[in-house]
């Protein structure tokens, strides 16, 4: 089947990009939110973003103008659910994703693919609340949504294979690359990302090294651009949390155990860059660490 029509539930940092890169590509975008100021404060990022693009000659103003004309406030959430493909991009915590697929189920057209940006949870689970478990998917961009190549494609059990070709080509058209995981917790690139981050909130709780000098070693010995502290407070600590409990209880084993230390940032609010404070403190100049 043809995808023309695009509708984005959840306006926040990935729901923002995930209407970017669609609106670029040349889909029409219905944006969602339960918060009305949620949607325009998207938009202007959306405008400033690719205002940026514009700055480095990636897009011309043009481009830029049609791709904003392309992306339509969506107040009411039944202008989402007449899509061809609905992406729910909401928190990561499975009740409020199953609220918004019985929200939108009366809005949808027989032909909708349902997709959820889901970056751990059972794609099985989620679709079998649905009344199209055939036509639900994982459709799992990477953040920031522009800029990173990757998206995850996870069938669920019941998912078919026309439901997965279409989206395979979605992808295609939007320029990115796909990777097929099946679905397990956490699928392929947090089953791998979010332990390592765990390990290095172990290192810190056990004092083996500070946050400074865990995120040097993993920058300058293992040559990664951002250190594990330093990206998991860009992710925020409440989402590398809640994965980290879901590979815990899906896959049952101790391995997966979350740090107390990161439960406990989690618990005094200290969820990263979003609240100014995480592993580092950004509320001045520069960030600082805060152990």
């Amino acid at each position: 089947m043809s995808i023309r029509t695009v509708g984005v539930i959840g306006a926040g940092q990935m729901g923002n990009g995930i209407a970017h890169v669609f609106a670029l590509a040349g889909y029409e975008v219905q944006l969602h939110d339960v918060k009305e100021e949620a949607i325009d404060a998207a938009i202007a990022k959306i405008d400033k973003n690719m205002d940026r693009q514009v700055g480095k000659g990636a897009i011309d103003p043009a481009e830029k103008a049609a791709a904003i004309g392309r992306i339509h406030k969506a107040v009411d959430i039944a202008a989402c659910g007449a899509t061809d493909l609905v992406i729910e991009a909401a928190t990561e915590n499975e009740a409020v994703k199953v609220k918004i697929f019985e929200a939108v189920a009366p809005h949808l057209l027989p032909n909708t693919i349902l997709t959820s940006n889901t970056s751990s949870i059972s794609i099985t689970r989620l679709a079998s609340g649905t009344d199209r478990p055939e036509r639900f998917m994982g459709f799992h961009f990477m953040n920031p949504v522009p800029l990173m190549q990757l998206v995850e494609l996870i069938r669920g059990i019941a998912t078919d294979k026309e439901t997965y070709d279409t989206l395979l080509e979605v992808v295609n058209n939007l320029g990115k690359t796909a990777a097929s995981a099946e679905d397990f917790p956490a699928f392929i690139v947090n089953r791998i990302l979010l332990p390592m981050i765990n390990e290095a909130v172990y290192t810190l709780y056990e004092g083996v090294g500070t946050v400074e000098s865990i995120d040097m070693a993993m920058r300058l010995g293992a040559n990664h651009p951002m250190g594990p502290l330093q990206l998991a407070d860009f992710i925020g600590l409440d989402v590398c949390l809640a994965i980290m409990n879901v590979l815990h209880e899906g896959l049952a084993d101790t391995k997966y155990r979350p740090c107390p230390l990161l439960v406990k940032y989690v618990e005094a609010g200290w969820l990263g860059r979003k609240t100014g404070r995480g592993f580092y403190d950004y509320r001045g100049d520069t960030p600082r660490p805060t152990r």
